[in-house]
């Protein structure tokens, strides 16, 4: 059991807990939320004995074994296999004590019995497979488990660190954003393993599916106290929507709040055919619909300029291979054709090494493109997120210095406004952004590229270093937005919020997805599985009937996109107009509700015309909704 009895904790002067109790249980998990700095990692430190509380009782049964993820990247000349099995610290004084005695011994005596009895007791001898299943589970492919840990690159060796502290037979751990280095298959094989976990478990996340897929209990750091509740992260929003309800002075907010995302909603659903994806979408909104008013006091408030222009086709690769010069391996992806019009928005799935960060960086700049043509609209503005640029931001210059090169003529008042919008306040904006945060850089990264008022996004795990709130921002944000978007996120609440398309990047090709989100588990492990029942031989001696199905299948892929071209360009042509007549609507009603116009005797004739505009409009949109709808329906069918 752990029990923390009137815990204060302060870190300098910051007063971080006062007067925090709970107990925590075997087969327990607990989700840690809070906002950046609210104490969640000091929390850890302190279970683990770095620091020590100002005040109160902590318990924890001196016996049990505490495992937690290394933040440090090993270099160690081993090989992976072993560093993961060194996790197991019992499991190692036992192999050395057998080694001692049967070095020191006849290697047949009493203590060496009694040794093995141990060996067995604790599972020893399947060790090594155990952690092989680690490893494999976490991404590490064949015998890549045997190359030295020095050999990795620093996401892989934080995988390394993960599996080592999984590998330890704990009576409690501890896991601090441990989702931040691994894709999505590798996040879907980490719940299946937390789930079966029989100790107490503490994690730190800023994945709201991850923490739905894992977690019993929700602990949320607020106001310096730590409050409890029972259920997953969404049972967590549920709850203190109502508790937020109950508060007066929040609840017009709350309304308004959930007025603004349900205007998307009833938007949205006249776009939402019978495709898998796009039913997925109008759930998710239709939920984020709901929980709105547990975000109203989110300190992160923004959303993308409208661009200034908005052509029709945006971006196209023709026949493309995208890959490094540099590389003797060929091109990663080839044959590639995808044009990016007005109003896309495509989520890119796939394993990490697929393919996914290549292709973005193709549409980007085309510094990825090994062959065939990038097709860029001369009106087509890219803004283009990856994680290396937060590396970009000058170190020495401050939040609002980075600004201006964007807006050098605005006020300091309208600079101070937008950066306040993503968390930056007072004279934090002076600050050099040298020792800024991680999350705080990426927010920073973000602002700086919305500024640019982009109308094709092109987004790399934004939501990396993000914590729930700004997620949340983030999500309510990008759907809002009226461009087109291509993101790759291994945040899945993210996907199925802005995303009406989904594309596999998967053996050196890119394919539409046909599935749901939430089949691509099941998808993934059905690939798993056959791959798994072909040997090497087999595979060799199948490869050249592999890849002639493969270029049969784009082939025929690319002649049914033909084929479907008018009708999908008929589709985003009502669509297109549907959101023009829906602006003019709804601009001509707040011009209605001006109670002159009903009172001013010199405006009847104004206030006639603009009613006979209003019927109009009305009587529009209806027809080309019915219009969207046959011509949606004559799409399923020719698909």
């Amino acid at each position: 059991m752990l029990s923390l009895n009137q815990i204060s904790l302060r870190r300098g002067r910051k007063l971080l807990f006062e007067n925090v109790s709970f107990q925590a249980h075997s087969r327990q998990r607990m989700g840690l939320i809070g906002a950046n700095g609210s104490g969640k990692t000091s929390l850890f430190s302190m279970l683990l004995g770095q620091l020590e509380p100002d005040g109160g009782e902590l318990y924890l049964n001196p016996s049990d074994e505490i495992a937690h993820v290394a933040q440090e990247s090993p270099s160690d000349p081993g090989s992976a296999l072993n560093y993961v099995m060194d996790g197991d610290s019992e499991l190692r004084e036992i192999q050395a004590a057998i080694a001692a005695e049967e070095t020191d011994g006849d290697g047949h005596g009493a203590n060496v019995h009694k040794l093995y009895e141990r060996m067995e007791t604790i599972d020893g001898f399947s060790a090594e497979a155990r952690a092989a299943r680690l490893l494999h589970g976490l991404g590490f492919l064949g015998d890549s488990i045997q190359n030295a840990v020095s050999s990795f690159s620093g996401g892989w060796r934080m995988r390394l660190n993960l599996a080592r502290a999984l590998m330890c037979r704990s009576d409690v751990l501890l896991l601090d954003e441990p989702t931040n280095h691994l894709d999505l298959p590798a996040i879907l094989w980490l719940e299946r393993w937390l789930k079966r976990y029989e100790g107490i478990l503490l994690v730190i996340s800023h994945d709201r599916d991850f923490l739905d897929g894992v977690c019993t209990r929700i602990a949320h750091i607020e106001h310096h106290g730590v409050r409890l509740y029972s259920g997953n992260y969404s049972e967590f929003e549920k709850l203190r929507t109502q508790q937020l309800a109950q508060q007066q002075a929040l609840y017009a907010r709350q309304q308004k709040e959930m007025k603004h995302i349900q205007s998307y909603v009833d938007r949205f659903r006249y776009k939402a055919s019978k495709a898998r994806q796009a039913q997925s979408r109008l759930k998710m909104l239709e939920r984020m619909a709901l929980i709105a008013p547990a975000h109203v006091d989110s300190p992160f408030r923004f959303h993308f300029m409208e661009p200034k222009k908005q052509p029709q086709h945006l971006l196209r690769l023709k026949d493309a291979a995208v890959g490094y010069a540099d590389s003797d391996q060929g091109p990663v992806l080839s044959e590639i054709n995808l044009s990016l019009v007005s109003g896309d928005r495509i989520g890119l799935l796939g394993v990490n090494g697929a393919g996914k960060s290549t292709l973005v960086k193709a549409l980007a700049s085309g510094s990825t493109l090994l062959a065939g043509e990038r097709l860029l609209s001369k009106d087509t503005k890219i803004g283009y997120f990856a994680q290396h640029q937060l590396d970009l931001l000058n170190p020495e210059q401050s939040p609002v210095d980075h600004l201006r090169l964007y807006a050098p003529g605005e006020r300091e008042s309208e600079l101070r406004n937008y950066l306040g919008r993503f968390g930056f306040s007072g004279e934090r904006i002076f600050d050099p952004v040298a020792p800024f945060s991680g999350g705080e850089k990426a927010r920073l990264a973000l602002a700086l590229m919305i500024r640019q008022q982009p109308n094709l996004l092109l987004l790399d795990e934004p939501t990396n270093h993000l914590d729930l709130e700004m997620r949340q921002a983030l999500s309510v944000a990008l759907i809002e937005y009226s461009g087109a978007l291509v993101v790759i996120s291994h945040d899945r609440h993210l996907l199925r919020s802005v995303c009406d398309e989904l594309l596999i990047v998967h053996d050196g090709i890119v394919d539409r997805f046909k599935l749901s989100l939430d089949e691509y588990p099941a998808w993934l492990k059905d690939q798993t599985i056959r791959e798994g029942q072909v040997d090497g031989a087999e595979a060799r001696s199948e490869s050249p009937n592999r890849q002639s199905n493969r270029k049969q299948a784009r082939q025929q892929e690319a002649r049914r996109r033909q084929r479907l071209k008018p009708l999908l360009d008929q589709i985003r042509k009502i669509e297109k107009q549907l959101a023009s007549n829906r602006m003019e609507l709804e601009m001509l009603e707040k011009s209605l509700a001006d109670e002159t116009l009903y009172t001013d005797l010199a405006r009847k004739d104004e206030l006639t015309r603009m009613v006979k505009q209003q019927g109009s409009l009305k009587s529009g949109i209806d027809t080309l909704e019915w219009e969207w709808l046959e011509a949606s329906e004559a799409l399923e069918k020719a698909e």
